[in-house]
């Protein structure tokens, strides 16, 4: 079976390619500073680093430095704070919402510049393909061109924005179609991209059994069933699978389905309970157990902690 390209998987994930932008200002920090950013169900939040370093948290993951040049795609629009490298008390920057536009900035000189926003999935977090996307996609931008490709983007996206004319909010949506399959075709193009997910959409037996589940992720799946949504016999299908991530459908669907739970924890406001039922556990001390298996954390480990709190 031939393996699908990059370009494939992104024409698989076309229903999401559909976006419309709401683009930040320039975002200048200085000092010691913290900025928090809500969940966004139905959004990806980015950043990127035009100049000096910050870090980034998220509950339950570990801290993660951002340096001049990196372009940070959250696909899920996780709840997360993004911070100064200097230690001690922080001054919480407050958004200034103003003609679609957000802007966050620091009193004094400036040692950090960001280019941030959204991309809103106009399919909304209800399209199981967003499953399929990586927790945090990182580009760290090797050579000056790729990192003013990106720049240019949204400098164009908040003209638009910020001009109001004829036209300007579809023209804003195109381009920002255009940064988001950017961001997704470097990231796939990379040696390291991508999850257990991501490979799995290049091959056609395993990508309609992905799809199934990720429409179904509460099912209770047999192993016959898959094999009939990927149009394939149970040994191929098997071998499909253990070819491409080393595990078996089934352990595959189990950690798909604790990997949706974590997303909707950390993207979502929605109660424990309800996330448990949705992905196939019977009540929300089941779910607990398994993530804590898995991840190492409970469930509340994943939830909005005063650390992101507006």
């Amino acid at each position: 079976m031939e393996a699908r390209t990059a370009p494939d998987v992104i024409e698989a994930l076309a229903p999401l390619l559909k976006v419309r932008p709401v683009i930040e200002d320039f975002c200048r920090f200085g000092g010691s500073w913290r900025s928090p950013h809500a969940p966004r169900g139905g959004s990806a939040q980015f950043h990127i680093v035009t100049r000096g370093a910050c870090r980034l948290h998220r509950p339950g993951r570990d801290e993660l430095r951002l340096e001049a040049g990196d372009v940070l795609l959250l696909p899920h629009g996780d709840n997360h704070v993004v911070r100064s490298l200097v230690d001690g008390p922080a001054r919480t920057i407050a958004s200034d919402l103003r003609n679609g536009l957000l802007a966050r900035a620091t009193e004094g000189e400036s040692d950090t510049e960001l280019l941030c926003g959204e991309l809103v999935f106009e399919a909304g977090d209800a399209n199981p393909l967003v499953g399929a996307l990586p927790d945090i996609i990182l580009i760290r931008t090797a050579d000056e061109p790729l990192l003013e490709r990106f720049r240019r983007l949204l400098v164009d996206i908040r003209d638009e924005l910020d001009g109001d004319r004829v036209g300007s909010r579809l023209i804003a949506a195109d381009l920002a179609r255009a940064l988001f399959v950017t961001m997704l075709r470097d990231h796939l193009e990379a040696d390291d991209a991508g999850t257990a997910t991501l490979p799995l959409l290049r091959d056609r037996v395993t990508q309609r059994a992905v799809l199934a589940m990720l429409h179904e992720p509460a099912r209770r799946w047999t192993l016959d069933e898959l094999a009939a949504a990927g149009f394939a016999s149970r040994a191929t299908l098997v071998r499909s699978f253990r070819r491409l991530t080393g595990a078996t459908p089934m352990k595959f669907l189990g950690d798909l389905r604790l990997t949706i739970a974590r997303q909707r924890l950390t993207g979502s406001r929605d109660s424990v309970a309800r996330i448990a039922a949705d992905v196939g556990y019977q009540s929300e001390g089941a779910l607990s157990k398994a993530m804590m298996q898995r991840f190492g954390r409970r469930p509340g480990a994943f939830r909005l902690d005063p650390a992101t709190q507006d």
